[in-house]
């Protein structure tokens, strides 16, 4: 697919987020490509997924566009979501539709900037779409002006000048899709279908659910806490 056709395959669409960490009883290439499939099967428009292994698994199983991301931690950075070159060129190698990539004012790895990273990660790999998970107005504004192709709201409420945010951030969407030119996907805290409807209608091309449909401990404890 052409990157025009991967972005109209998931516009106005539900990307669901198969995702499962290691120390998670999900965690398995095998069960989040199944987690995939069911997502498929349920009318999902895109998919959201962690690591070039689960995104290899679930390229098997489904024929619709990948958000892929490679969470990796570094002891001197709160950066972990594709955070240096070498987690974007796996991503790049295993051939994912769309990078996401952390596009927050906290330094990187080596104390590296956003601006100074991307700049480099553009000029390897012109023709890659990349996304933005940005936290507030500013971030995805400069990210767009660094040529991000999409930009979402994926970090809102979870860096140190955003924390405490009423999620789902409906009013970084509405900016987004207000002063960017560029397609906007909301991401984080949309737990009814509800939420999801309200996103769709501000006008973002697409949005992404993941905790409220693919992590059944998640939601376990949740309904358990309510009538605790």
């Amino acid at each position: 697919m052409t990157n025009n056709q991967i972005l109209e395959k998931i516009k106005g669409g539900l990307i669901v987020s198969c995702q499962a960490l290691p120390e998670e009883p999900l965690h398995s290439s095998y069960i989040m490509s199944r987690m995939a499939y069911a997502a498929y099967l349920g009318g999902a428009a895109g998919i959201r997924a962690n690591t070039a292994e689960d995104i290899t698994e679930i390229k098997k199983t489904v024929d619709l566009p990948i958000i892929g991301i490679i969470k990796q931690v570094y002891d001197d950075s709160d950066v972990y979501i594709t955070p240096t070159i070498n987690e974007v060129a796996k991503l790049y190698e295993c051939g994912v539709d769309i990078i996401a990539v952390d596009a927050t004012d906290r330094l990187r790895t080596g104390g590296v900037s956003f601006e100074k990273f991307f700049t480099e990660v553009r000029k390897e790999f012109p023709n890659q779409l990349f996304m933005a998970d940005t936290s507030c107005f500013d971030e995805g504004k400069k990210a767009r002006e660094l040529g991000i192709d999409i930009v979402g709201t994926t970090m809102s409420g979870y860096t140190p000048y955003t924390k405490g945010m009423e999620l789902p951030d409906f009013s970084l969407m509405e900016r987004y899709v207000k002063e960017l030119d560029c397609p906007v996907i909301a991401e984080g805290g949309i737990w009814t279908p509800e939420q999801l409807k309200k996103a769709l209608d501000i006008g973002v091309h697409a949005a992404v659910v993941g905790t409220a449909i693919t992590r059944p401990m998640e939601i376990t404890k949740r309904f358990a806490n309510a009538i605790k």
